[in-house]
């Protein structure tokens, strides 16, 4: 069997890879849905969904550092990375232990691609439909609330120290403005570093979006924040809603009606 991942990289496999490291989150959280959590068996510590996972799969390090040795005595299969997540040069590494699957997610169709790979690459097909269907069938739920929606202008920050927010060429960008939050960022490459100086001047700034991930903002923070806009509410986001992808869009749309 031939694959090719979604950064152009072929993959060959005798048969279905039944061994199984992930070194992405959210996609963790995808092969339980899969129904594949038995052939899981390395994960990082990142991988908090479902909470259970870090106590019965072994931890082989976090996404941007890994414990090349676990990984090696594990025997896996298959490696799961992702281009964002995870550096080049873990990706070096761990193909020279097993095949590593590289995934690339900017919009939903992406990520419904990878669901659908997954499904005939771990032979999980009709598990892969069935969530393939239930993610359409909440977007177009999703997009008939929000189609009267009037557009908001936000800044969506994911870091302090420094003030990092969100720009163009990324998945949160993509569903913000499926959101009709118009980031005012978006002509900024990827996760540009922000002068709180320079935002005040954006008088037609409606919210400051303060991520819970990677950054762990807080209530404290709001206040902080809006010291450094004239009108704008500052309003505490659950990142991974706007940053997880596969299986997680099921339960991220009825959340961004929350905000609305």
């Amino acid at each position: 069997m031939e694959f090719q991942d979604q950064i152009g990289r072929i993959l060959t496999f005798d048969k279905t890879p039944k061994r199984i490291i992930s070194l992405v989150p959210s996609l963790t959280e995808l092969l339980v849905d899969l129904g594949l959590e038995d052939s899981i068996v390395g994960v990082t510590k990142f991988c908090v969904h479902p909470n259970h996972l870090k106590e019965t799969k072994t931890i082989v390090g976090g996404t941007k550092n890994i414990h090349i040795d676990k990984i090696k005595a594990l025997q896996p299969d298959i490696i799961l990375c992702n281009k964002e997540e995870n550096t080049k040069q873990i990706v070096g590494s761990c193909e020279k232990i097993a095949p590593t699957h590289v995934s690339d997610i900017f919009t939903i169709d992406d990520n419904l691609e990878l669901i659908k790979q997954y499904g005939m690459l771990f032979s999980v097909e009709n598990k892969a439909t069935e969530i393939i269907l239930k993610i359409n069938s909440e977007l177009a739920i999703f997009k008939e609330f929000i189609k009267n929606k009037k557009a908001k202008k936000v800044v969506y920050f994911i870091w302090k120290t420094p003030w990092m927010a969100v720009g163009n060429s990324t998945f949160i960008n993509y569903l913000l403005l499926l959101n009709k939050f118009d980031n005012i960022y978006q002509h900024k490459e990827r996760y540009p570093e922000i002068d709180l100086e320079e935002m005040k001047l954006h008088e037609e700034l409606d919210f400051v979006f303060l991520s819970s991930e990677p950054y762990p903002f807080k209530e404290t923070h709001l206040l902080e924040i809006e010291k450094h806009t004239q009108q704008a509410k500052a309003v505490l986001v659950d990142g991974e809603m706007f940053s997880w992808y596969g299986s997680r869009l099921i339960k991220a749309f009825d959340y961004f009606k929350t905000l609305h």
